[in-house]
Formats: structure tokens, sequence, C-alpha cells
């Protein structure tokens, strides 16, 4: 992993923990959920008045935390292998619901020397050329849209080849932040994170096929001792009113039932 400048390190701020008080359910949440989550939860504390601390983080790292005991009332996993995982442990309380799917793609900063091709065509030929600086992905030991970006890189036969120039974010919001920092050349992170106004500001970006990796599936789940209040959360995340939201950030959801 190349060294990063101190002042990227700054920006993992959409890992934060959003505390409140005790009094709500805590909720665990993979990064590339927070613009569409923070939206969703903005609406049900309207309409219900009930509030939520939710935390953004790596979904590996929470699974992590979850069988350490960490008093988490929901989580939602960025990959259904970590959820379903959980459940056969009996660590949550029964193999929860898919409530959206995510895709990857290619993010350049704007007017930087590198631009997004759906095909990594652009990627292949910096490398042949000696043109290319770093380059972002979240971690694939524990994140994974890190996971599926590497199998994208590989499907492409770039993975060996690019190795000298990866930065790994700790999870896909960080590895976004760093793709359009200008300390990168881009980076391969969430297609949700990519249609975000922020992020659309300072890049550009290219859908990758979503055959080059496996299914990005993502799996939400009640821990065993989920508050009633965290319930209906899970359930209201199930709506058409927080299924629109998912769509709205670049997510597919499953049928309604």
């Amino acid at each position: 992993m190349k060294p990063l400048a101190p002042a990227l390190l700054g920006l993992a701020l959409w890992a934060t923990p959003v505390i409140t008080s005790a009094q709500e359910p805590l909720i665990a949440a993979a990064s590339v959920l927070k613009f569409a989550l923070d939206d969703i939860a903005t609406a049900y504390e309207a309409q219900t008045g009930q509030a939520l601390r939710i935390a953004y983080g790596s979904t590996g790292n929470f699974s992590a935390q979850i069988r350490e005991g960490a008093p988490f009332d929901l989580f939602l996993a960025a990959d259904e292998a970590f959820i379903l995982g959980l459940a056969e442990e009996g660590l949550t309380r029964d193999q929860g619901v898919i409530y959206a799917s995510g895709r990857l793609a290619m993010l350049t900063p704007k007017n930087g020397a590198l631009a997004a091709s759906a095909d990594l065509s652009t990627l292949a030929i910096a490398l042949q050329q000696g043109e290319l600086g770093r380059f972002a992905i979240a971690s694939p030991v524990h994140a994974p849209y890190g996971m599926r970006a590497q199998e994208a890189l590989e499907h492409q036969g770039l993975w060996d080849d690019i190795q000298d120039h990866l930065v790994f974010g700790e999870n896909v919001s960080q590895a976004t932040q760093f793709a359009i920092s200008g300390n990168t050349d881009g980076g391969i992170v969430a297609y949700a994170l990519a249609l975000t106004p922020e992020v659309q500001a300072q890049s550009n970006f290219a859908l990758i096929p979503a055959e080059w990796h496996a299914p990005l599936h993502q799996r939400m789940a009640l821990l065993p001792d989920a508050s009633a209040e965290a319930e209906a959360f899970y359930a209201y995340l199930q709506s058409d009113a927080a299924r629109e939201v998912f769509v709205s950030y670049g997510f597919a959801v499953p049928e309604s039932e």
C-alpha cells in the first residue's frame, strides 16, 4: 500500500458515528449508504419522531465488531455474504432481507490526466505508458466494494500491473474521497457515491459492467436483542418510500412482495 498524504487521512469523516441520545436504536451501516440512508433516516424521523443513531464504516469491520459483542440493533451490510455468515453463527435474528444491489464505477477528478472509461481502457493505456500515478479502491480485505473492484481489475487483466499504484481506503467512502482528492488519478468506487452531487461536482465517472464481478447484493438483519424501535425502522427500510430513495442513489431494489 502506498503511503497517504496526512491531509487525506482526515477525510474519513463519512465513517464517523452519528451520536445522539442513548434511547435511540444503534444502526451499523456500510459506508456506501451514507447519503441514501441519511435521507431515509431524515424522512423517517420527520414522520415518526423517532431519532436514530447511525454509524458508517466497512462491512467487514462491523461484522468483526458484532462478533466481539458490539451492541448494534440493526446491521446493513454492503454484501449479503457477511449477514449470512453472522446468521449462521446465530449472531442475527435470521438471514434478514436484501434491501438493495450496488454497482461499481470508475471515477476520475475533473480536469485530471486520466479519463473515466467503462471498459477501463484508459486505465490500461496509462499503465502501459507508465503514466499512471496513484489509483484508489476500498480495501479488498474487508470492504465488499474493494473486493469487487479487485475482481473487475482482474477481469481486465490489470490487477498484477496496478499493484504499485494502488491506495486503499478503509471503506468505499474513503476510497471515493481519495479518488477525487487530486492526489490520485482516480479510482474504482460505488456508483451510488459517484452519483451524489458532492462527488459529481468534482469528478467524472463511467459505470463498470456488472458482469465483471460478483453481485453486490446488500442484505440487512436485526441483531438478537434489537429494540422495538429498531424493528420499526427495519420495516420502514422495506417500504416503497425507502426503496425510492435507494433507487434515486443508483441502487437496484428487489421486487416488492
